[in-house]
């Protein structure tokens, strides 16, 4: 009862401070650590960092640059509130009660709006989405998804449309995290082309075969390859030649490193020369490996089931590693298998129940993309912020008003 009567001060004292409050959104800097931040705020390195448990300190560490966070304001100035955000779930909340400081992880809350566009090719679908979005991640979405199937250098024509349907997730206000596909459709030689999100997570075509590939192209976003898969390679360290039964992406250290596809976590934890790694098992004898890593992600352990494109660690240079990178394996049926060389290793033909689910599924698609089509809709830009809802010991409600 006693707890249940602080938290009910704690939402009252909150509520009526922040119609006195700003809250400022900020870019996190290139080079700048958490322990950094704090100095630079003046806030208490020992109770939001010192004495955090280890996993929160770890935690800490997944900063990097470009990621917007939020301070709230008084009126004086002082510092009331901080959001951090650490990926596409979790956050840092800093709050002050008391004129103390307290540290805690909590989950992002977030809205997720069905938007769409329609726009006419006037060079190619990457640079026409960007212009018409502002939104490389638009564009990246909508061309891979069509790279294994569709030839658009070839077979693309100036004026031939294209329709994307999609989810967008919205944090404060302002989209957040990557968009996801639910529908596409691109004309080419006065034929449509669709791709379909089924309710399994997987894209099909029209006639409900897979098109999606089983691998992700990359694991770490960005990074270049700095060794590839041999069966000759001299060992920098060891200074002799052995096998490179992988492909190493050689990236800044705490680069998030994704699950290259589906599949069930058999081991998580140190081992040898691979340092840090970790073992995904998928479908039909494959698994692929990830090693030399910093640190895994929080919940990361054997028989977690992870999804592509997850996040499953982040780059370090843990075992036998001449600096920060990923190694990463592809085996099938225990015998290793050059990653680059397997673009699709796997395809799935819906039928019978399935496939009579998905049919219904795609005939809503295609009269939504019709209905988009006779618009000739356009993308619109979200101007009206959403009312957000942060909870710790009871919680509050605030109007983001950012600048």
């Amino acid at each position: 009862m006693v707890i249940f009567m602080i938290r009910l001060i704690m939402l009252f004292m909150l509520a009526t401070t922040l119609f006195g409050s700003r809250v400022d959104t900020f870019r996190w800097s290139e080079g700048e650590t958490y322990l950094m931040f704090l100095e630079r705020f003046d806030l208490p390195l020992k109770s939001l960092y010192y004495n955090l448990d280890k996993d929160d300190q770890i935690l800490t560490q997944e900063m990097h640059a470009g990621i917007h966070y939020q301070i709230l304001k008084e009126d004086n100035e002082s510092i009331n509130q901080i959001l951090l955000p650490l990926n596409d779930e979790l956050q840092i909340h800093i709050y002050k009660y008391k004129n103390s400081y307290s540290f805690e992880i909590i989950p992002i809350i977030s809205s997720t709006k069905t938007e769409a566009f329609t726009i006419k090719i006037n060079h190619s679908p990457y640079l026409d989405i960007i212009k018409a979005t502002g939104s490389n991640k638009l564009a990246e979405i909508f061309v891979s998804s069509f790279k294994y199937s569709l030839n658009f250098k070839r077979d693309l024509r100036k004026g031939d449309t294209l329709v994307m349907i999609y989810d967008q997730k919205y944090r404060l206000g302002k989209p957040f995290s990557m968009p996801t596909l639910k529908v596409a459709m691109i004309e080419m030689k006065k034929k449509k082309h669709y791709i379909y999100l089924n309710d399994d997570d997987r894209f099909y075509d029209e006639k409900g075969n897979e098109v999606e590939g089983f691998l992700l192209a990359r694991p770490v976003k960005g990074a270049r390859i700095s060794s590839r898969f041999t069966k000759r390679r001299y060992h920098p360290i060891l200074k002799k030649w052995k096998a490179h039964l992988g492909v190493d992406y050689a990236a800044r250290r705490g680069t998030p490193i994704v699950a290259a596809g589906s599949g069930r976590v058999t081991h998580a934890g140190r081992l040898g020369a691979y340092g840090n790694l970790v073992k995904i098992r998928h479908t039909d004898g494959y698994e692929t490996r990830y090693a030399h890593m910093k640190s895994f992600r929080k919940g990361i352990r054997r028989g977690k089931y992870v999804k592509k494109g997850q996040t499953i660690g982040y780059v370090g240079s843990t075992g036998r590693s001449t600096g920060p990178h990923l190694h990463f394996e592809l085996r099938k049926n225990g015998r290793a298998i050059n990653p680059l060389r397997v673009v699709q290793v796997t395809t799935k033909k819906l039928k019978g129940k399935e496939k009579k689910a998905f049919l219904k599924l795609k005939e809503n698609y295609d009269q939504s993309i019709d209905l988009h089509l006779k618009n000739e809709t356009i993308f619109t830009k979200t101007t009206k912020p959403d009312t957000v809802c942060y909870f710790y010991n009871g919680g509050f409600c605030e109007q983001d008003r950012l600048n």
